[in-house]
C-alpha cells in the first residue's frame, strides 16, 4: 500500500476500529529524586524526591497507545480495591477507554514502583499477586469478553505479563470464543508455554522471547528468524507471527509470506513500553482491514517514534502521521 493510503487510514479510519485488550493491567509509578548524601543509619542512599508520575502499564499501556491512535478501546482485566486502581480508573477514564471489564479481587492492583536517582534507577517495588485466576473471578472475565464479541469486535489482544490472568483455560476461552465470532487474536507472550496460545492468528515476540521457546537460541539474522518462526508456528499451532528485531526492525512471518523490515528509529533512548506500541499499532491495522505486511510496517514505524522517548510511553495517531509524512518525503 502507498505512504499515502497509510497515512489517509491513520487519518480517517482509527475510530472506526473496536478493540479489546484482555491481560494483566498494571500501573507504573516514578519517584524522580536527587542523591547528594548517605544515610546515617544504614549505607544507602537518600532519595530526596523532587517529582513523581504514574502511567498506564502491561495490559494498560496497550489500552492507552490504542486511544491516542484514535481506536475504540476497552480493556478487561483484574485490579485491587486500592488507590492503585483509583488512579487506573481516572487514567482509563480520562482516555476515554471503557473499563466496565475490569473485576474487583482482594489481590493488589499490579504497581511497579521505580525509584530514580538523577538518571539510574535505583530501586523498584513491586505490588502484585501472580497466582492463576479461576473459578468465579475467571468466569465473570470471559462473560465480559463474551459480551463484547456479541456487541461488536474487530480484534482482540491478549496481554499477558505473568501476573496470572492468561491462564491456558483462559486463553483458549478467548480464542476459541473469538473464532466463534470471526475475530482475529494478537497475542503479547510470556514465558514459555506458548501451547496456551494454540489458535490465535498473531503472536509477537521479541527476538529473546523466541529463543526461550527453541531447543538451540539463533542469532538476529533473516534467514534464522524465518526458520525458527515457522517451527515454533508449527509446534504451538499459530497463525502468524511478528518478530520484533531491535536495531534490525521486526519481521513477519506467515504461512504464505516473509516481510523483514528495517528499524525505522533514528535514535534509541529507552525500549520499554515499545513492545506494547508494536502490537496495538498492528491490531489497529488488522482491525481497519490492512493487509498484514502494511500494518507491520505501520508498527515499526511507530515503535520508532517510541524508543526515542524516555519511560514508557504511547504513540498518538499525529506522531504517526507525521512519521508517515517523513517516510513519504525521503
Amino acid at each position: 500500500m502507498k505512504q499515502k493510503e497509510l497515512y489517509d487510514f491513520v487519518n480517517e479510519h482509527t475510530a472506526r476500529c473496536r478493540i479489546l485488550v484482555a491481560g494483566d493491567v498494571m500501573l507504573d509509578k516514578y519517584y524522580y529524586s536527587e542523591v547528594t548524601r548517605i544515610s546515617p543509619e544504614a549505607p544507602v542512599p537518600i532519595a530526596h524526591v523532587r517529582s513523581e508520575m504514574e502511567t498506564l502499564g502491561g495490559a494498560a499501556n496497550v489500552a492507552h497507545n490504542l486511544a491516542r491512535l484514535g481506536c475504540q478501546t476497552s480493556i478487561a482485566g483484574f485490579v485491587g480495591d486500592d488507590y492503585h486502581c483509583k488512579s487506573l480508573l481516572e487514567k482509563f477514564h480520562k482516555r476515554g477507554i471503557a473499563c466496565e471489564g475490569l473485576i474487583k479481587t482482594d489481590r493488589p492492583t499490579t504497581t511497579k514502583l521505580r525509584i530514580i536517582g538523577g538518571h539510574q534507577q535505583m530501586l523498584r517495588l513491586d505490588f502484585e499477586e501472580s497466582a492463576p485466576i479461576t473459578g468465579g473471578d475467571a468466569a465473570r472475565f470471559l462473560d465480559y469478553i463474551q459480551q463484547k464479541l456479541q456487541e461488536g469486535l474487530d480484534c482482540l489482544i491478549i496481554s499477558d505479563y505473568g501476573k496470572g490472568v492468561c491462564t491456558k483455560e483462559n486463553c483458549q476461552a478467548i480464542i476459541a470464543a473469538c473464532k466463534a465470532h470471526h475475530v482475529p487474536v494478537i497475542v503479547d507472550p510470556k514465558g514459555t508455554n506458548w501451547i496456551k496460545y494454540a489458535g490465535a492468528d498473531y503472536i509477537t515476540p521479541n527476538l529473546k522471547e523466541i529463543n526461550a521457546v527453541l531447543a538451540d537460541p539463533i542469532r538476529n539474522e533473516d534467514a534464522l528468524v524465518e526458520q525458527a518462526a515457522r517451527a515454533v508456528m508449527k509446534k504451538f499451532h499459530l497463525g502468524s507471527i511478528i518478530v520484533t528485531r531491535s536495531e534490525a526492525g521486526l519481521s513477519l512471518v506467515r504461512e504464505e509470506e516473509i516481510e523483514h523490515i528495517p528499524t525505522k528509529a533514528q535514535e534509541v533512548f529507552d525500549v520499554s513500553g515499545a513492545g506494547d506500541t508494536v502490537i496495538a499499532v498492528f491490531a489497529m491495522g488488522i482491525a481497519g482491514g490492512l493487509a498484514p505486511r502494511d500494518s507491520a510496517y505501520l508498527a515499526n514505524l511507530a515503535a520508532g517514534v517510541v524508543v526515542a522517548k524516555l519511560g514508557t510511553y504511547a504513540v498518538s495517531r499525529e506522531e504517526l502521521m507525521k512519521a508517515l509524512k517523513k517516510e513519504a518525503g525521503k
